[in-house]
């Protein structure tokens, strides 16, 4: 649906028309101008939301070849945990947080504040200055939103993981890293069960050499209005490119690479991408479903920096009951409400009473991401909820944002993600690097953008920053994914490049299968892979059922719901699709292992939320030779 209101985007549309004499008769005109003038665009960013640089930029971009080359505003000197805090109001709560046995407790920007100022007083106790490390291990709570900012404010660099990581994944993270200081909660609670994590904390400790200390957030899980202002807490100014947090990639092939991101490269893009792409404002409430593991933890902050309430959850999403993250979200009145594709999928196909029998008038979008969203789900979802925006986001840890998502303004077409994003050139290009318009092809970025990675820790060469980016075009940013630009000038993404489907010299890519499978009631989750080499050339379907169902209705549904090309060579019903610890289905690795690699080459169990689904492939992998 469209706007009832007049949304951020059209204010600032209002500003550049005012300030600057600038007036689009369209978005895409708006758009072209923010990739055709990024000086001018980000600059103009900075003056819409009056950002506060305690020293002034020069220049704003200087545009380089390489990519990474490139320089933003130069000179500048800010803080990001400041622009969090100038928010605080006596008129709403800084922060909501519901676990599987509370209802919600609210936690005042006073108290944040103070919060903020004690952690940050023990972490000055324990020496920590600008440019150290400090890393958590720990749930998506208020105490560990305070840590960060704590850390933040003395212009130190946080990192974190989620308490469902083991301690190798956790250790082969952060040992890269050199912490000077870990946080970390000593137990958390997850689908009814309470786990102590004592001992891997102090694994973890006792593993990595540089940690000197370990402070436990179980101690700080009580807030109260000690009367201390903004004023007591110190604000360490830091260069717009100095380090704000580092990101890790999953770790299912390798190493993860360990992506620092830029502070004031973060606050812009997330400005930007909140208030003008979603319109998340100033007392509205905004929760995203996540773990401290995932991009979208950091991306959710962003929403401290709108003076929106940040709401958490801990815990399952679904215990004690189905509708727990909508029990939250009626009793705390959310505006936006985010989640993975997976979680909106599973909520479609078994509509909950308890939605449909409660008023969510005050829901203004529900964001999705992770992976594409079907048309049918995008439909179910508005049927259920329709005073809401669907808008989906496309983007991922590289970049700790998105470079398409929604608009207020624009309309939802399902099975579409609405537009690029402002700042973001994005193409679509064949493998002979020619633009492709209306046809499947790979998402590039054919400019600098803000949301580069500034570097990748121990590549000072950028040797691993440029085989992850440009090995397949030189001169642009190549994402990895398989996606096409509409008519409409919306986007569908289809899936990771590197997991499309080559039939008889046509991609396809894997979402569409997906897709197709998600209509069927049967079936609960599917993985496909494409098996070609000089040898073999066939395309395997692993379904995870329900309940009995044909392989040949299986067939007959994709073939009619996509193509006759699309229809699988064989299909096989598996026991569990393998997930990483972000969610994200190991669909290259399982083809690899098919293909006869040995699984400790192609994986690495610790990165997979559910690591000993891998071993039915294994064996299955045995009886197909």
């Amino acid at each position: 649906m469209q706007s009832k209101i007049s949304s951020l985007m059209r204010a600032y549309s209002r500003f550049l028309a005012d300030t600057k004499s600038l007036a689009f008769k369209d978005y895409d005109a708006l758009h072209q101008w923010s990739i055709d003038n990024q000086a001018a665009f980000w600059e103009s960013i900075t003056q819409f939301f009056k950002l506060d640089f305690d020293t002034p930029f020069q220049e704003v971009y200087v545009p380089a070849t390489p990519f990474w080359k490139a320089k933003w505003f130069t000179g500048a000197q800010l803080s990001y945990a400041h622009h969090v805090l100038r928010n605080a109001t006596p008129a709403q709560p800084a922060i909501i947080h519901q676990n599987e046995t509370s209802e919600g407790v609210e936690i005042s920007w006073q108290q944040l504040i103070a919060k903020t100022h004690a952690l940050q007083q023990q972490l000055k106790t324990l020496g920590v200055v600008k440019g150290d490390v400090v890393v958590c291990y720990g749930i998506n709570s208020p105490e560990t939103v305070a840590a960060f900012l704590a850390t933040n404010a003395l212009g130190a660099i946080w990192s974190s993981c989620s308490p469902d990581f083991g301690t190798d994944a956790v250790c082969e993270r952060f040992a890269q890293l050199s912490p000077k200081v870990l946080f970390a909660h000593q137990q958390y609670a997850y689908g009814g069960k309470v786990f102590d994590i004592s001992a891997k904390i102090k694994t973890i400790s006792d593993s990595i050499g540089a940690i000197q200390n370990t402070l436990l957030l179980d101690d700080h899980l009580n807030f109260d209005d000690a009367p201390v202002t903004i004023n007591q807490i110190h604000f360490e100014s830091v260069s717009f490119s100095d380090p704000i947090w580092v990101l890790f990639s999953s770790g299912t092939t390798g190493k993860p690479k360990a992506i620092v991101h830029g502070t004031g490269h973060m606050l812009l893009e997330h400005l930007k991408s909140l208030a003008l792409h979603q319109d998340v404002r100033i007392g509205e409430r905004y929760f995203w479903y996540s773990t401290t593991g995932w991009m979208m933890w950091n991306y959710a902050l962003g929403s401290l920096l709108c003076g929106a309430t940040l709401c958490l959850y801990s815990g399952a999403p679904t215990y004690p009951n189905a509708d727990r993250l909508w029990q939250f979200a009626h009793k705390s009145s959310i505006n936006h409400f985010g989640g993975g594709a997976v979680y909106f999928q599973q909520q479609v196909a078994s509509p909950s009473p308890f939605i449909t029998q409660n008023d969510f008038s005050f829901l203004k979008t529900i964001g999705s991401t992770g992976s594409p969203m079907s048309a049918a789900v995008c439909r179910g979802l508005q049927a259920l909820f329709p005073s809401a925006q669907v808008i989906s986001l496309s983007g991922g840890t590289d970049v700790c944002t998105a470079f398409v998502g929604g608009h207020p303004d624009l309309p939802v077409i399902p099975g579409e993600i609405q537009c690029k994003m402002l700042g973001a050139a994005i193409n679509v290009w064949d493998n002979d690097a020619k633009e492709v318009v209306q046809t499947a092809g790979e998402l590039v970025l054919t400019q600098p953008f803000l949301s580069m990675p500034i570097y990748f820790v121990n590549d000072p060469e950028y040797k691993r920053y440029a085989a992850s980016y440009f090995s397949k075009y030189a001169s642009v940013w190549h994402h990895g994914d398989w996606a096409a630009i509409t008519a409409t000038k919306g986007v569908v993404i289809y899936g990771r490049s590197d997991a499309t489907l080559n039939r008889s010299g046509v991609r396809i890519g894997t979402s569409e299968l997906y897709n197709a499978l998600s209509r069927l009631e049967a079936v609960e989750d599917a993985l496909v892979v494409h098996l070609q080499n000089e040898q073999m050339d066939q395309l395997l379907l692993f379904i995870q059922a329900h309940e009995a169902v044909a392989i040949a209705v299986i067939k007959q549904h994709i073939r009619k719901s996509c193509s006759p090309r699309h229809v699988p060579d064989a299909i096989y019903t598996t026991p569990e699709i393998p997930y990483t610890i972000s969610g994200k289905k190991v669909e290259i690795p399982i083809k690899r292992i098919l293909m006869g690699e040995k699984p400790e080459a192609v994986i690495s169990s610790y990165a997979l939320r559910n690591p000993s689904a891998i071993d039915w492939y294994v064996d299955f992998t045995k009886k197909l030779r």
